[in-house]
């Protein structure tokens, strides 16, 4: 794949014929209502469908109810056994590295500003943390998972804030494109995998070539299923460097509803972390992974921390010879990483399970255990923009 601004232009216009059709068909019945409803008790893959949901979402359902077809399962499996040997650092990379990246791109902070305050602040890292975790299951695929009917329901959470802010002529579609493109939710699928490998090399860890390709292969599969053309999408890292690179170079910078949604970022984790001494470190742990000139545009605040987090990597490497040199180590580390992630995911949660309803509207205010090898330690293709 070869990727050049008038591909990418192109991708701009696309949204997601499948469920841009049946959320359209939902709001014109008159059906979201009840959708919304019965679709609170599909949480796992297998369930009988409710009587009374209407046929258009019931079609939707069971042809979007199976991965795809071309899944190499081998691959999923290694994809998985990264994640247990790395949780703890991937929800770090996806809290601190890609969902700061997100906000970054001010069409795409904007948008999430339209949904961010349905329930409270952290709605969204709640539903990211749930559905990573639900996707990295031994199950994931199989009947009673909760992933399938979750990346359902957020494939027409997409669509229906499509459908809004273009009936409600609240998008300025001939200057930013479709809302939540093709394009845009490529970039996101680079945001939760390259970015994320990206980040746990500038922290250290010390990954196989093997683990970072099939954690990579992993959101490819995931992409698929939440809409993205994987015609267009990339297929190895290194276009996933050139797409990525691009991307960014073509929209990020500065706005205030990305400044205003880190805030919000910082101020969720900072209550999760016990205490106040500790607070500073989610500013510079932002800092760090995303670079001076984007924690600027996101106003992160510099605190003397910003120095001591250099010293991460040094931490996780000594923590990581334990691992390796000792059974024992290993276990401990593995079981300190699962409740950590567990502790994190209650947290956001607040004890609750994430539904991802269609919003019939959105915001008034919208615009402001085993392991991998550890062999042929990977590292991330050289950028492709000078």
């Amino acid at each position: 794949m070869t990727c050049t601004e008038a591909s990418m232009d192109a991708l701009r216009q696309a949204g997601d014929d499948l469920a841009d059709a049946v959320v359209a068909e939902l709001f014109e019945r008159g059906e979201v209502g009840k959708f919304n409803t019965l679709m609170r008790y599909v949480s796992t893959a297998g369930a009988p469908l409710p009587d009374g949901l209407p046929d258009v979402a019931r079609e939707y359902l069971q042809a979007t109810g199976v991965p795809p077809a071309w899944v190499d399962w081998g691959e999923m499996e290694k994809a998985r056994l990264f994640f247990i040997d790395n949780n703890v650092h991937i929800s770090t990379a996806l809290s601190f590295a890609s969902m700061p990246a997100c906000y970054v791109v001010p069409h795409v902070a904007k948008l999430l500003s339209a949904t961010h305050g349905l329930s409270y602040p952290s709605k969204r890292m709640a539903e990211t943390g749930q559905f990573t975790v639900y996707l990295m299951q031994p199950d994931a695929f199989e009947a009673g998972s909760r992933f399938i009917p979750a990346a359902q329901k957020v494939r027409l959470l997409h669509a229906s804030i499509r459908h809004h802010l273009k009936r409600e002529n609240r998008w300025d579609t001939a200057a930013m494109g479709t809302p939540i493109c093709q394009e845009d939710m490529i970039g996101g699928q680079m945001f939760f995998s390259l970015l994320v490998l990206d980040s746990l090399h500038r922290l250290g860890i010390h990954m196989s070539v093997e683990g970072a390709e099939a954690y990579f292969y992993a959101w490819r599969v995931v992409g698929a299923i939440l809409g993205i053309d994987q015609d267009a999408a990339p297929k190895t890292l290194e276009e996933a460097r050139q797409f990525l690179d691009l991307y960014m170079v073509r929209h990020m910078g500065p706005s205030d509803e990305g400044a205003h949604l880190t805030r919000q970022l910082i101020d969720l984790y900072e209550e999760v972390v016990p205490g106040t001494l500790f607070d500073p470190i989610v500013s510079a742990l932002i800092r760090y992974l995303i670079g001076d000139t984007c924690a600027d545009w996101l106003q992160v605040p510099r605190t003397p921390w910003d120095t001591v987090v250099k010293t991460v990597p040094h931490l996780l490497g000594v923590l990581e010879t334990i691992e390796d040199r000792s059974p024992l180590g290993a276990w401990a580390l593995d079981r300190l990483g699962h409740l950590t992630s567990i502790f994190e995911l209650s947290s956001l949660t607040r004890g609750r399970v994430m539904h991802y309803a269609i919003p019939e509207q959105l915001k008034k205010d919208f615009g402001v255990s085993g392991t991998l090898r550890r062999t042929h330690r990977w590292t991330p293709p050289a950028t492709a923009i000078s």
